[in-house]
């Protein structure tokens, strides 16, 4: 793979970030029935081969844990997280603010605009575990469900890699929402899906595929059997007129203190780390 550096980045087509995609009316209808899709050729790829370079440098930079794999928890395991690169690197904050991946979240959820909620980077080391079956929105202290995800592989990522899986349509459960990322929800929403009629949808990903989700959505990722990294660049968008609600949870909280820095319950979330997108 070519590693791309700083100057390298003059010569990349960045038009590709924002030009605008028009989702056609059998894509939102599939996002409407089951809370996630997934569209190819997003980004080109010569974009995601620069980014994977960038972000891995900023993660390899960021990263605090330092313990092996056999020593973390389950949680632990699922993959190094690195959180709001767009404050560290400007070359990131392109990909991040993309007015492309602003625009599909837009039409996904049927608003007038989105605003940032927090981007991460998740990267699962070769050997690394599951990510158990979750809800993101379990840990977000926000009033409606307008919220989506945009899961960006920053390489091909075959089954063996550990790529995201969905339960298409489990957002309409509300059984197992207030279970965090644990054993526990692995076992208990793993063996409700089992018993439902919600299709486990278990893909490869190809480079420049990339997938949004609701927050509600449960969804998990197998662990990562090869010696390579699986390096992925998550976004997370919400309604730009969602409001703060009171936290239900410890990681409710902690995620009002740490990514609606000075907003008040019942407030719409327009923190400066929360800028409008779209």
């Amino acid at each position: 793979m070519v590693l791309y550096n700083q100057k390298k980045a003059s010569d990349m087509n960045w038009g590709a970030l924002n030009e605008p995609y028009l989702l056609s009316k059998e894509q939102k209808d599939f996002y409407a029935t089951n809370a996630y899709i997934k569209i190819k050729q997003l980004f080109p790829e010569e974009v995601l081969h620069f980014f994977n370079s960038r972000i891995s440098e900023k993660v390899a930079e960021m990263n605090a844990v330092k313990s092996p794999i056999e020593d973390r928890d389950t949680y632990g395991k699922a993959f190094l997280q690195v959180f709001n690169l767009w404050r560290e690197d400007p070359l990131i904050k392109k990909l991040i603010f993309s007015t492309r991946l602003a625009h599909v979240a837009t039409q996904l959820m049927n608003v007038t605009g989105v605003r940032l909620y927090h981007d991460q980077a998740l990267f699962k080391e070769g050997g690394g575990g599951i990510t158990p079956w979750h809800a993101d929105q379990y840990y977000w202290p926000l009033s409606s469900d307008k919220t989506i995800t945009a899961w960006i592989p920053l390489q091909k990522t075959p089954l063996e890699m550990g790529p995201l899986e969905f339960s298409a349509g489990s957002h309409l459960i509300q059984k197992g929402r207030s279970l965090s990322i644990s054993d526990e929800s692995e076992a208990l929403i793993g063996n409700y899906l089992r018993v439902t009629d919600f299709k486990h949808i278990r893909e490869p990903f190809d480079l420049g595929e990339v997938s949004f989700h609701s927050g509600w959505i449960f969804h998990r990722a197998g662990a990562n059997t090869t010696n390579k990294v699986r390096k992925v660049m998550t976004v997370i968008f919400m309604d730009k007129n969602i409001r703060l609600k009171t936290p239900d949870n410890k990681g409710q909280q902690n995620d009002w203190e740490t990514w609606c820095p000075g907003v008040k319950i019942g407030e719409v979330v327009n923190s400066p780390l929360n800028p409008v997108l779209f």
